[in-house]
């Protein structure tokens, strides 16, 4: 039922095939699908509300949801869990969609917000935070490991730039990987000649939900519905940008400003998820990657299926993380490093990447 991977969905539309019922059959089925996630994840941001590392009854965990009475259990529900969840629910979907922009944007697969040097740029600004300003709390330095994110774009996006050629995908990879090594550089002889940063930067970099609450949940939400509303208006000059830069021109295309809009949604969003509770490697590049698996090339539904697939793992590996390591607990980064990369392996030894 689902469009093959080998041609851009557009084209194969204007080839007659396949047949109008079978498109609308095809799409029947990934909406369908689509609902089946959407009942996933509530289910995950259910069990992600109740489970921790104090076991709380399920009715008394349903019951004090609806109604704080005060009680020890509805403090740890309304102060930590439900905030813990509402950033793993953003931060996620954030990750999952600037994955699936990226990938798009560098028509590349195997492509990850971090080839912009937005993680390391995000990394820098907390390491200048921490080692330079010694501030040491997570409301604190958020906003510079935004500010570093943001930065570390702009720069990599005049580099891309620069000269008489366009910001073209490989330009702007390049100029991204040259920056990461740069900025590596920077943290690793910051936080070498200075213990007590690094001390402080190793719990931000380890990628974790525990102890953000709301303050850090509304500093970096109005820039990840941003950076969400934008990718989704990019669906359809996306899918026409898949077909090459000469036959996306020919369709009246504008290929510079979708390439320009797609980098920011992706500085929006992949910092602002970074920033909030730091690195978190392979959700970004492993869910885009299923949900073509699922649905094809066609970003209609790449986009919105790695919006609702992304925050079912993160979640799901916070939820686990609490689990397998009771009474404490595991730092989501680590778990999906576990789950994430066998998995993608596996995925990349069964079928090749999906073509974009």
């Amino acid at each position: 039922m689902s469009v093959a991977a080998d041609s851009p969905p557009f084209a194969q539309e204007a080839s007659g095939n396949p047949q109008p019922s079978e498109r609308r059959t095809a799409h029947a089925v990934r909406a369908l699908g689509l609902l089946v996630a959407i009942g996933v994840l509530a289910v995950v941001v259910l069990l992600s509300v109740w489970v921790g590392t104090k076991d709380i009854p399920f009715t008394s965990t349903w019951n004090v949801l609806w109604q704080h009475d005060g009680s020890s259990d509805a403090v740890i529900i309304h102060s930590y869990r439900i905030p813990r969840t509402l950033l793993g629910f953003f931060v996620g979907a954030a990750l999952g969609l600037s994955g699936a922009l990226m990938q798009a944007l560098t028509r590349n697969p195997l492509a990850d917000p971090g080839l912009l040097g937005i993680s390391l740029g995000a990394s820098s600004g907390v390491v200048v935070a921490i080692g330079f300003l010694g501030i040491a709390t997570v409301l604190g330095y958020v906003w510079f490991a935004f500010a570093g994110a943001a930065v570390a774009s702009v720069v990599v996006y005049l580099i891309g730039s620069s000269g008489r050629s366009t910001a073209t995908p490989e330009r702007l990879v390049l100029a991204g990987m040259a920056l990461t090594a740069v900025l590596y550089a920077f943290n690793t002889a910051v936080l070498l000649l200075d213990p007590l940063a690094f001390n402080e930067f190793r719990f931000w970099n380890v990628g974790s939900l525990a102890g953000r609450g709301y303050g850090v949940l509304w500093a970096v939400l109005p820039f990840i519905l941003l950076g969400i509303v934008l990718a989704l208006s990019l669906i359809r000059p996306l899918n026409v940008l898949a077909m090459g830069d000469q036959l996306g021109k020919a369709l009246g295309a504008n290929l510079g400003r979708t390439r320009l809009v797609g980098a920011f949604a992706v500085t929006l969003l992949c910092g602002a998820a970074t920033a909030a509770i730091g690195p978190v490697w392979f959700v970004g590049l492993a869910v885009p990657h299923v949900a073509r698996l699922v649905v094809g090339p066609d970003q209609r539904w790449v986009l919105p299926y790695s919006l609702v697939l992304a925050p079912i793992l993160l979640l799901g590996a916070d939820v686990l993380g609490r689990v397998v390591a009771a009474p404490s607990e595991l730092q989501v980064g680590i778990v999906t490093a576990f789950l994430g990369a066998p998995v993608f392996i596996a995925l990349c030894r069964r079928r090749k990447p999906v073509a974009l």
